[in-house]
């Protein structure tokens, strides 16, 4: 297969406009990490309910989703500058939105409102990783970069921000790094090429075969499973004995342990076998899943290693997943819709444990976890079917 990125995948130009592409992507993902801390703060402030924050999480991780999809199937690459652009600028004025919102309903909206442009922002720099020469090694460099970047927000939120100015602070930082998005696309983003000849757009007249579906189904509820825990990470890290303070610095870390899985799994993503490694995350997100549920009061170290094996294995998977997706479809359409299914399966996630969820009992979440992940364990199969054409099987084993 070609990627298109005009004037040409390795060019100064394109290799300008993919480093344009991570930061933006970055800007418009730190929410997503960062949804333990800033949910954590508005919860003790009591602007949110424990109900409620499940369904505020999932709210703007749906409407992430959705904003990918509408950029995938209505916006035209073409116009990439001005949209990427525009996008930015909305989510910079709803983060400042937030803080003037309160309540489960009108903080819900504000956010899924955010969330729309967040996801046109995704969508812009998934646009330019599917038409690189090395997709799933961007996708790996992206993925890295971004939760680097949570990370280092996070500990600036939980050590500068939030002790001085609360979660009105934390939000608008995310405004101020939105704008400074928005100025770095209007300047320096530019229109891309169709994926290949025929196709200009993910998903428009696609066929959608079993692997394809199964593929995007694997990804669902491999982030179901990664969602469910991670909204209510500070309340189950309390039930496990930390203070408030130290579950935010606990999770800040745990970013720092994804980014080193993503950067293990981007070195291995043409080095190991794709399926038998996204059965063996699953295996250690469920059996990892389940010891969380046992750390009671009392069991802060267990806690702890447990949630670094958890997050390592959140960002390792993320590049074998994006392999899969260009193995079952050379063209690049279902590897341009595997953020759309990241994000919803992230949203879902926290949806199904805020149904288990009563008063301040968190102890079902982790069992919600281990149940996604055996369901995609059980998918995995789907994924198998006619290698993919334009690739040598050599590159992926």
């Amino acid at each position: 297969m070609t990627h298109t990125l005009p004037p040409g995948p390795t060019s100064p130009s394109a290799r300008g406009a993919q480093v344009l592409a991570i930061l933006v992507g970055s800007v418009a993902l730190l929410m997503l990490g960062l949804q333990p801390l800033l949910l954590g703060a508005l919860l003790e402030a009591g602007q949110v309910t424990l109900e409620g924050v499940g369904l505020v999480a999932m709210g703007e991780i749906v409407a992430l989703g959705l904003g990918v999809l509408i950029g995938d199937l209505c916006l035209p690459v073409r116009s990439l500058r001005a949209i990427t652009t525009l996008a930015a600028l909305g989510a910079a004025t709803l983060d400042l939105a937030t803080t003037r919102a309160g309540g489960d309903l009108t903080l819900g909206l504000v956010r899924a409102a955010a969330g729309i442009a967040e996801g046109l922002m995704v969508w812009s720099t998934t646009a330019v990783i599917v038409r690189a020469a090395v997709p799933e090694r961007l996708a790996g460099l992206f993925f890295v970069v971004q939760t680097l970047a949570q990370a280092t927000t996070g500990l600036v939120l939980a050590h500068l921000v939030l002790p001085v100015a609360g979660w009105p602070g934390g939000f608008a930082l995310l405004a101020g790094l939105c704008a400074l998005a928005a100025l770095l696309a209007a300047r320096f983003a530019r229109p891309l090429g169709p994926l290949t000849p025929t196709v200009s757009q993910a998903g428009v007249g696609m066929r959608w075969t079993r692997p394809r579906i199964g593929t995007l189904l694997l990804v669902f509820l491999q982030l179901a499973t990664l969602g469910a825990p991670w909204a209510y990470a500070e309340p189950l890290g309390t039930r496990a004995g930390f203070s408030p303070t130290a579950v935010q610095t606990l999770i800040a870390a745990g970013l720092g342990m994804q980014v080193l899985g993503g950067s293990v799994g981007t070195w291995l993503v043409r080095r190991a076998p794709i399926r038998p490694v996204l059965l063996g995350c699953c295996l250690v997100l469920g059996l990892s899943a389940l010891g969380i549920a046992r750390t009671a009061q009392g069991g802060p170290l267990a806690f702890a290693a447990l949630c670094g094996l958890f997050t390592f294995t959140w960002l390792f998977m993320l590049p074998f997943q994006m392999a899969l997706a260009f193995r079952v479809d050379g063209s690049g359409q279902v590897a341009s819709l595997v953020p759309a299914a990241q994000l919803f399966g992230s949203a879902f996630g926290p949806l199904m444990a805020s149904l288990v969820v009563t008063g301040e009992a968190v102890a079902p979440v982790p069992f919600v976890a281990a149940g996604f992940a055996l369901l995609a364990m059980l998918a995995l199969p789907l994924t198998r079917g006619a290698p993919r054409q334009g690739f040598s099987e050599r590159q992926f084993r």
